[in-house]
Parts: C-alpha cells; sequence; structure tokens
C-alpha cells in the first residue's frame, strides 16, 4: 500500500489554501452565531473541530440555544450531511484498493464539499498524504476562523455583532442564486424550499414543531418531490 510522498502532503496544503482562507470567513460568521447563544471560545472551535460541516453547525445553533433533544440533533446532522456519505463513496474510487481502514477514517473526516470538489478533480490516484494535507490546512481555517468570531462575538458592541451575524444569510444567498440561475430544477427546490418553511413558521399546529424538525422535514419532502419531478439524466452525470 502506497500513502504517497511528503510531496504530495505540500501539494494538498497549497490546494487547500483557497479553501483555508474561505473557510475562515464562513466559520467567522459561525463564531459570532455560537457565542450569540453563549458558548465560550473552546466550546465554539472545539465544534468546529469535530464537525466540519457549516450547515450543521449553523442548523445546530438553535436546537442548542434552547436545549434541544439529542435525537432531534442527530436527525438534523443526518439529513443535512448525508450528502457527505455520497461523496466519500465517490472519492473511495480514486484511493489505491489497498488503501487502509485506518487511512479511509481519517480522510472521511474531512470530506466536505470544497475538499471533495478539489480532491476529486485531481488527476491521477489520490494519495492518503495529499487528503491529509488539504484536510489539515482546510480545518485550520475552519477551526480559526470559529475561534475569532467567537471571540470577537464576546467583546463587540451587541449591535455590531448582530451586523456581523447577518454574513450567514450573506453567505447561502451567495451559494444558490448562481445554480438557480443556471437550473430551474434548482430554482425550483429553493422556492419550494422558503414556501414550505414560512409554511411551518406561520400556520397554526405547525408552527409549534421545533425548528430543527422543521429542517429535516422540508429537506426530504422538497428533495423527494425534486427526485420525483426533475431527475437527474444520464446525460447529465457524464
Amino acid at each position: 500500500m502506497e500513502v504517497g510522498t511528503f510531496k504530495d502532503f505540500k501539494e494538498g496544503c497549497r490546494d487547500g489554501v483557497p479553501i483555508c482562507l474561505g473557510y475562515f470567513a464562513v466559520s467567522f460568521a459561525f463564531g459570532i452565531g455560537a457565542a450569540g447563544i453563549g458558548m465560550t471560545v473552546f466550546q465554539a472551535a472545539l465544534t468546529s473541530l469535530l464537525n466540519v460541516t457549516s450547515a450543521g453547525q449553523f442548523s445546530a445553533l438553535d436546537v442548542i440555544k434552547r436545549n434541544g433533544s439529542l435525537i432531534e440533533l442527530a436527525m438534523l446532522q443526518l439529513i443535512i450531511n448525508l450528502r457527505y456519505m455520497l461523496m466519500s463513496a465517490s472519492l473511495s474510487q480514486k484511493l489505491d484498493p489497498k488503501t487502509s481502514t485506518l487511512n479511509r477514517l481519517l480522510i472521511s473526516y474531512g470530506v466536505t464539499d470544497e475538499i471533495f470538489g478539489v480532491s476529486v478533480l485531481k488527476k491521477g490516484k489520490l494519495y492518503p498524504m495529499f487528503s491529509y494535507g488539504i484536510i489539515i490546512t482546510s480545518v485550520f481555517g475552519w477551526v480559526t476562523g470559529t475561534a475569532f468570531g467567537a471571540f470577537a462575538g464576546q467583546i463587540l458592541p451587541q449591535i455590531l455583532v448582530s451586523c456581523l451575524g447577518l454574513a450567514i444569510y450573506g453567505m447561502f444567498i451567495a451559494i444558490i442564486v448562481p445554480d438557480t440561475k443556471r437550473s430551474n430544477a434548482v430554482l425550483g427546490v429553493v422556492v419550494g424550499s422558503m414556501i414550505l418553511s414560512s409554511l411551518f413558521t406561520y400556520a397554526p399546529y405547525l408552527k409549534m414543531l421545533d425548528s430543527g424538525y422543521r429542517i429535516i422535514l422540508i429537506t426530504v419532502v422538497v428533495a423527494a418531490i425534486a427526485a420525483v419531478v426533475a431527475p437527474r439524466k444520464e446525460k447529465d452525470n457524464e
């Protein structure tokens, strides 16, 4: 089994720098949000170190704030992060079949959208050393940004913290708008999610459901409808 060389590790570190910088900005917003619900800098940073999932961590803040159940939190993370299972399965095809289970587990820790995108487009075989380089560099930015954000959230005036907290909404808008322009299916998913979210927020009885379960139901329902109405064709995957 070949795990790669130090050169592969350095290449991974180099390719991880842009991801690291992007993660710092996004996780700074998470740190602000974490401080807003009373988490310490250490707690916020540890959360980012153990999770490395932007949407999952942001969605968990409300559950943590209102002392939601662990079952709700676990189900929420499972649904939101389910895509990583598919990414891991795809990424494993680039690894040497003889790659040890330990190396596969260590690599799976850092399978995020951005790291997956860079790794899967890498020419040739994917060596664990390359993955370790890109994961360490990227996670460093994610955890450091969280720590700085949480620290800033504790010392800055509340009005400024509230303004900085809007950064997360800007991030999600920046993510979805380009895709909605290119795909009617994505636009339909976004609009459908907004409609259902509004329904669960204001409709009688439905608004009594905890926010975590709302996200779970909306995600499952919208994804199921999209899969039936606008399935991806074979040529879209080529």
